[in-house]
């Protein structure tokens, strides 16, 4: 256990030191230390429980510490929470829990802190999982903090994400939402179309015609023995690449623009649609690093993809493209499942910065849009204002020139099942994509035709 709980510890402190990716680093460090594969699932269970449960666990350890969690220094705090997480959530044993934790707090931080780790832990391990959460529970000033305290997930984005499902008339479905992000998701992976194969035996996901799921063994090697024609890809992220070239008829020789294209998977899937119908595909990334992920990412697909690394509001041009991807900047609610500690990392006061820049990539977008060209605006989060409340800002400043199409027919066209998306309560064209009732990341999809 030692060996993987210490490659979860480097990721955690990275997170919380140098607002690293755990879906980034965790990768690289399980390369580096070479763990067996028991040991690495034990390593990511470690990593991604700790991070997805953070506020619930500080709530704990207060408790037990009778000390704020600001209190205490950071790297004993996490070296705290991952041992909480082990004492209540995993099959570890207890004794066993806190020894590995308490030596880990002597390493990183001295011996004269392992009487307090010890003490805290200690305290933690008297009580299970559910009579700590109803002592919390107790202690919380609303309905929304109790849930907050249970669900792992900050008011503000319960709120946000109770206001999204009202706009469904779906609101009863929240506490599954909250469920669904906390539970570890399946890995998906997309053939490109008319470039990679799906292999014999794999589950053809339900709702995209290019993804699938492996039955067995590992998809690093499927991705890495392709080339780049298979990639781990998540379903709504497919989806929202094929509601784009596939909302209309493709004419031979269109222009096509993915204006915020990193890491690349949409970007590639566009570029293997563009190749079976006869498109060309540009696109657009600002980060130089960024723009290189782009790159290989469309390596495998037999055309050339020009990527610029310029500014999305000013690249695009006027009235050039036939169709534009705007996959744009978000708080990233949408995918909470794969990256846990973004919840954390994100606040209330990122909205409105965000909101702005996507009313401004958009707009650029919709000028750069030929006649009859279509846009797809999409999001990975359900925020409304990122989502309803730029599209509107959007719409009333082309007026008339701007039609929405219906991004749920396209999508239900494209998908194999039943796709089960509810109509806006505000009519729009809006699909939106939830991983309680879809199995994917809470992607938004619009799509805006100019006329």
């Amino acid at each position: 256990m030692s060996a993987a709980r210490d490659v979860a510890y480097t990721v955690i402190r990275a997170v919380a030191e140098d607002d690293a990716y755990a879906n980034l680093l965790l990768p690289r460090e399980l390369e580096r230390a070479r763990l067996s594969t028991a040991d690495a699932a034990l390593a990511t269970e470690l990593t991604y429980g700790t991070l997805r449960r953070v506020g619930t666990y500080d709530a704990i350890i207060e408790m037990a510490a009778s000390r704020a969690a600001s209190e205490i220094d950071a790297a004993v705090l996490d070296a705290l929470r991952l041992g909480t997480h082990q004492l209540l959530a995993t099959r570890v044993p207890s004794h066993a829990a806190v020894h590995e934790t308490v030596d880990l707090v002597g390493r990183v931080a001295g011996r004269r802190a392992t009487g307090f780790a010890n003490a805290v832990l200690r305290r933690v391990s008297e009580r299970e999982e559910e009579e700590w959460l109803t002592r919390i529970e107790d202690a919380a000033r609303s309905d929304d903090e109790r849930l907050s305290v249970r669900y792992a997930h900050p008011v503000w984005i319960i709120r946000a994400f109770r206001r999204a499902l009202a706009a469904e008339a779906r609101e009863d479905e929240l506490l599954d939402l909250l469920a669904a992000d906390n539970a570890a998701p399946t890995v998906t992976l997309a053939a490109l179309p008319g470039v990679g194969e799906i292999p014999e035996g794999s589950e053809r996901t339900p709702y995209s015609p290019i993804g699938f799921r492996l039955a067995g063994g590992d998809p690093d090697r499927i991705v890495r023995g392709s080339g780049g024609a298979v990639r781990v890809q998540d379903e709504g992220s497919q989806l929202a690449a094929l509601a784009l070239s596939r909302a209309l008829p493709v004419r031979s020789g269109e222009l096509w623009l993915d204006l915020c294209a990193a890491p690349g998977g949409k970007t590639a899937v566009l570029a293997a649609e563009a190749v079976a119908h006869g498109a060309r595909l540009e696109a657009n990334e600002l980060s130089a690093a960024r723009a290189r992920l782009v790159r290989q990412s469309v390596a495998a697909v037999p055309i050339e993809v020009p990527v610029s690394e310029e500014d999305g509001r000013t690249r695009a041009g006027r009235g050039v493209y036939d169709r534009i991807l705007v996959d744009a900047p978000c708080t990233g609610l949408g995918a909470l499942r794969r990256r846990p500690e973004a919840r954390w990392r994100k606040a209330p006061a990122d909205v409105p910065e965000l909101t702005q820049l996507q009313t401004e990539l958009l707009t650029a977008a919709v000028s750069a849009l030929a006649p009859g060209g279509v846009v797809a605006y999409v999001t990975c989060s359900p925020h409304l204002a990122e989502t309803a409340g730029v599209v509107a800002e959007v719409q009333r400043h082309f007026g008339a020139e701007l039609t929405q199409l219906d991004a749920r027919e396209v999508l239900s066209s494209v998908a194999g099942d039943d796709l089960d998306l509810s109509a806006p309560a505000d009519g729009s064209g809006r699909a939106q994509l939830w991983p309680h009732r879809h199995g994917t990341d809470a992607m938004s999809i619009w799509l805006l035709r100019r006329s």
